[in-house]
């Protein structure tokens, strides 16, 4: 293992990765690594020794090595050299042929991996964040939305250990909202690699559309630059979830792996929303977690049937409007770490929802609408929703948007929004229908 394994988490993070200093220190075979060099240079334009040394992530001097093991086997010949570290190389035949070789059993190229026990080291190493978590931190994270501070309270319990929780109630009372918020009482940020190497494929796991790099200038000068530095990961998955999507995604075109879903959520959270209404069923997936729940270690495997031990350490939230006893049974419960309930909010909660909601939108609310509009619910005997509040606003703004109105709540605009969000029957009344003029030219035989 690299220097890593010597670091603290507190020396991680202020620290970053260390640089290798000598290709045994990548814990990456060697051969490996000067056919992903070779890879690279077949795809530069500028082949210089800066170029492929940025590209794979290493120090110039270990790619400079890299290079001349390929020089010397002639797969690649010296075209001149300016200053240090900018050699310039080019492809031969040999070498091209090698390309093609290389390309039909892993077509990866891109930074240089880690080893999977340095993926693993580091991940058990940033799981826990080296500041707990406070009821104040949960607080921000959550501070635009009204919720209960028994809420608040038990989702500090969750965060501060990191134990699943299991959140249920009824459709429109925030779950996903809450959900997607627990990730910000989670402190700091992670180290991930780019890729991981297990004998000789490759399992890419940095992925641009689920991981957010801390920009370059907060960034450590000198690290190893085979791991990039991101916030911790939000990764939420609905109905598109399959089985198939927990293990590892093969590409025939690409030849290389993608990391599932709950791996690239390692040192974050992951959120199962809107859980039983999957493509797999929800005992299924269920049974597929247990092991790793218990152990925060999961299996994957290759499509040689190799099973390779991954960490499972991120947090995990079931979000769901469904009951507790059509989905899961004690046995599986009893291995949750905490259960919630989100229930709907009182008249008080509501208004103030109501009250945020607006404020974000810039729409004035006179005071007498809100006695209004909670007068709307009581005469129609209607429950009242967390989202609600959001979706009317909406409405009214669409409302005074297309009539040129100015942004500002009236008992009018709440009862056209109401008739339009709850929906409302559109017949023609006595008036409307004697205006109509018909030609008789419609009737002409």
């Amino acid at each position: 293992m690299a220097h890593t394994s010597l670091l603290t988490r507190a020396e991680i993070e202020r620290l970053g990765p260390p640089v290798p200093e000598e290709l045994s220190e990548t814990v990456v075979p060697t051969g490996f690594l000067c056919d992903l060099a070779l890879k690279v240079i077949a795809i530069l334009p500028d082949q210089t020794t800066t170029a492929v040394a940025d590209h794979l992530g290493l120090p110039r001097m270990l790619t400079e090595d890299l290079l001349q093991r390929l020089y010397r086997e002639k797969l690649v010949e010296v075209r001149g050299q300016t200053t240090m570290g900018a050699t310039r190389y080019a492809m031969l035949e040999r070498g091209w042929e090698r390309v093609i070789r290389l390309q039909s059993v892993c077509g990866y190229i891109g930074p240089a991996p880690v080893s999977l026990a340095d993926y693993t080291h580091m991940v058990q190493l940033q799981a826990v964040p080296v500041r707990p978590a406070t009821i104040d931190r949960v607080r921000a994270a959550m501070s635009d939305l009204v919720l209960p501070d028994s809420l608040l309270q038990t989702l500090g319990y969750v965060v501060s250990s990191r134990r699943s929780l299991f959140l249920t109630g009824p459709p429109g009372t925030g779950k996903t909202a809450v959900s997607e918020r627990i990730n910000g009482g989670l402190d700091g940020t992670i180290w991930i690699p780019y890729a991981i190497e297990i004998d000789g494929q490759v399992i890419r796991v940095f992925d641009a559309h689920m991981h957010r790099p801390v920009p370059e200038g907060a960034t450590l000068t000198e690290y190893d630059r085979r791991w990039v530095r991101i916030q911790r990961p939000l990764i939420v998955v609905a109905g598109e979830l399959t089985l198939e999507n927990a293990d590892l995604q093969w590409s025939e075109v690409s030849r290389f792996y993608e990391a599932p879903f709950q791996m690239k959520a390692n040192g974050g959270t992951l959120v199962v929303d809107d859980f039983g209404r999957q493509r797999v069923q929800p005992q299924d997936l269920l049974n597929r977690w247990i092991l790793p729940l218990e152990r925060r270690i999961d299996f994957l495997t290759l499509h040689t049937g190799k099973k390779i031990e991954v960490p499972f350490e991120q947090l995990l939230i079931f979000s769901t409007n469904l009951e507790e006893r059509d989905l899961v049974d004690e046995a599986f419960l009893r291995r949750l770490g905490y259960r919630a309930r989100l229930e709907p909010p009182t008249p008080d909660a509501y208004i103030e929802i109501f009250r945020r909601a607006a404020a974000a939108r810039n729409i004035t609310v006179n005071q007498a609408c809100y006695a209004h509009i909670l007068n709307n619910y009581l005469i129609e005997d209607r429950q009242m929703k967390a989202c609600e509040p959001r979706d009317l606003l909406d409405r009214i703004a669409d409302i005074c948007l297309f009539e040129g109105r100015a942004f500002e709540v009236t008992s009018e605009l709440i009862d056209l929004a109401w008739r339009n969000y709850f929906g409302a029957s559109h017949g023609f009344t006595t008036q409307s229908a004697g205006s109509i003029v018909v030609s008789h030219a419609h009737f002409e035989v």
